[in-house]
């Protein structure tokens, strides 16, 4: 082998070597930034997971939340449900006295609310027509009979028959004990509107209801509903 020879040999010797050690720098660069990048996309998984698993426990805690606010509602709408219920049986009852009840209501009635015994009392047609008279003319025996002195004349008709006398003229003498029956009618659910001038007092079953209820649906509601 000649000089020349022996120099392209060892050129070629030092090329592959060098091609060598840059092949083994690529690889080593290679499978450093595969590993890199397998670990960053391992990471971004776990994240992705991470963020998916809260995701649907956030969103399963919103349905159970929806669900449960559902639930109250419903709950409430039952509990008004029956609350509304009670007074309308409160009304049905009313409605369903006998007329001697129910003249004997509304004459008790008639007597508490009137403030001067004077005024005119206004009911439905049907009121007015079957028991008007009748419960006003009560009324105003009552008034008279708060208005009379107390007079101790014993039992028996001789008796009874003075202490009328005696209520109606104190009535008379005071002015109260009048009401009378107006010729006006309005449609109403039972009771009555007292009429004194421009003054009105709605003493319908209707009305009275509606402030019961406003009044007293906290203490019903308990009352249906002691556990709540």
């Amino acid at each position: 082998m000649n000089g020349i020879e022996r120099i392209t040999q060892r050129i070629g010797a030092d090329t592959q070597a060098e091609i060598d050690r840059i092949l083994a720098d690529a690889n080593a660069q290679a499978q450093a930034i595969s590993e890199k990048f397998r670990a960053q996309a391992q990471a971004e998984d776990r994240m992705l997971l991470a963020r998916s698993e809260k995701a649907a426990a956030e969103r399963e805690e919103r349905l159970v939340s929806a669900a449960q606010m559902e639930a109250r509602k419903t709950l409430l709408a039952a509990k008004q449900e029956m609350v509304e219920l009670a007074y309308r049986r409160a009304m049905e009852k009313l409605r369903s006295l006998t007329k001697e009840q129910y003249t004997e209501l509304l004459s008790a009635m008639l007597a508490e609310a009137a403030a001067t015994g004077r005024e005119e009392v206004i009911f439905s047609p049907e009121d007015r027509a079957g028991v008007g008279k009748a419960a006003v003319a009560r009324a105003n025996e009552l008034l008279a009979r708060a208005s009379a002195p107390d007079l101790l004349l014993g039992d028996g008709m001789l008796a009874d028959l003075v202490n009328k006398v005696a209520a109606g003229v104190s009535a008379l003498a005071q002015g109260t004990a009048m009401l009378t029956v107006s010729e006006e009618t309005r449609p109403m659910d039972g009771g009555f509107i007292l009429r004194d001038g421009r003054i009105e007092v709605n003493c319908t079953f209707g009305a009275l209801i509606q402030a019961e209820r406003e009044r007293t649906a906290g203490a019903v509601a308990k009352l249906l509903f002691p556990d709540a």
